[in-house]
Order: structure tokens, then sequence, then C-alpha cells
């Protein structure tokens, strides 16, 4: 019978890696112009110094903000794509159609204008099934 490591050792054994992985990015962070730590300066870690979290990404600015929404409808073969543009800038959007049978050839629509606050309605189809579909958009 083999035995097995309980969870305990396990826990201690990944915390000792972990803090082994860490502690030397935190030295190295810490900027002090000190001697380096070696054999003989043990490494000392100010532990508030540490983030507890990763910092939180900036939410986009208002120019960023880009791109209408679209609604993609699948009914057999039929494709039916309602888009919305609630943003300041153009958008071109474009339906992509990916049809199921090997021969069915798959459609790429012409790119339409959807002005702010504009709407605008994109249709496709496959002889068949439809694979998938889904609307690209470009800056104007």
């Amino acid at each position: 019978m083999i035995a097995r490591r309980s969870r305990a050792v396990s826990l201690l054994v990944t915390s000792v890696v972990l803090t082994g992985l860490l502690i030397p990015g935190a030295v190295a962070q810490s900027g002090d112009t000190g001697p380096a730590p070696g054999p003989e300066a043990p490494a000392v870690v100010d532990l508030d110094r540490i983030p507890a979290e990763p910092p939180v990404p900036a939410p986009p600015l208002a120019r960023d903000l880009f791109g209408a929404d679209c609604d993609t409808r699948i009914a057999g073969s039929q494709v039916v794509a309602y888009c919305h543009n609630s943003y300041p800038q153009t958008d071109l959007v474009r339906l992509h159609v990916e049809c199921d049978r090997w021969w069915d050839v798959d459609g790429d629509g012409a790119a339409v204008a959807v002005h702010p606050a504009g709407r605008v309605e994109l249709t496709s189809r496959c002889w068949k099934e439809v694979r998938s579909a889904w609307v690209s958009h470009q800056r104007q």
C-alpha cells in the first residue's frame, strides 16, 4: 500500500515553493540601493509593499467607445443581423456567413455604414444549413 501525502503537507510544500519564488521578485521591485542580498546578508521583504490584489485596469475613455451592437439570428438557411449604433462614430458593419456543407459557398456581405443612433438590417443565406454567422466592425 502506497502512502499519500496529507493535504497539509502539500499546502506547506506549495507555500514554501511560492515564497521562494516571490521573495526575490519583491526584493528586486523594492528599489533599494543598498547592498545586494548575498550569502552573508539575508533578504528582508516588507510585506506591506506587496499588493494584495493586482491593479484594476482603468475604464476605457469615452473616445475609445466604438462599435454597433448587433443581434444575429439564424433560422434554417437564412441569417439576419440587426445592428444599432449608439456611439458618435460611424461603424462599417459586414455580415459573414459560414455554410455547413462543403459545396455551399460561404458569404461575406458588403460593408454597410451605420451612422450614430442609426439602425441597419443585414441578411444573407446558404443553400442548406448555416454553420456560423458573425458581424465584423470597421471604423470609417
